[in-house]
């Protein structure tokens, strides 16, 4: 049977409906070539009560369920501006550090090995007890002269700061 702008093919007027069998769901996960977590979609109501809801990838779409999609929303994205606040006050901060470090050396400024992000990262919290993640420490190349160098520190995909690490020789 061929269906044509709600027709059949014998040209009868029967009950069918393009849009009869779809059902709005809330995603609690990423499902492919469905949608992202929190999305409201269309979909199949086959696909929708033997796949998505008893995998517990999504939700009927009712009014309580949309309001709580509509608080958790507003939830994460009070959290998110807290966060980009919190690393905004801390960039501050390190842009004002400077991390003194002693390395065994040579003559002339030359280094025996190099300062790593973990030891940057160790020296910020013995000398000014703030905790920073070596793992957001961005060394473009690796510290092997003595002096003062300029490290970014990235402490959110929006905020990254400056932190000057100066290198003496022992």
């Amino acid at each position: 049977m061929r269906i044509i702008a709600n027709m059949c093919v014998c040209n009868c007027v029967c009950n069918y409906r393009k849009d009869k069998n779809i059902m709005k769901v809330i995603l609690l996960e990423d499902v492919k070539s469905v949608g992202k977590k929190g999305d409201l979609v269309e979909i199949k109501e086959g696909y929708a009560k033997n796949f998505i809801i008893p995998k517990k990838l999504g939700v009927e779409a009712t009014d309580a369920n949309r309001n709580t999609l509509k608080l958790q929303k507003q939830n994460e994205e009070k959290i998110a501006r807290e966060q980009l606040e919190a690393a905004q006050a801390l960039a501050a901060e390190i842009e004002q550090m400077t991390v003194r470090m002693e390395i065994k050396g040579g003559e002339g400024g030359k280094t025996f090995g190099s300062v790593s992000s973990k030891e940057i990262a160790k020296a910020v919290a013995d000398q000014y007890g703030k905790e920073i993640d070596k793992k957001k420490i961005q060394l473009s190349e690796a510290i092997k002269a003595a002096g003062t160098h300029e490290v970014t520190v990235k402490l959110h995909p929006k905020v990254s700061a400056k932190l000057k690490v100066h290198v003496a020789c022992v």
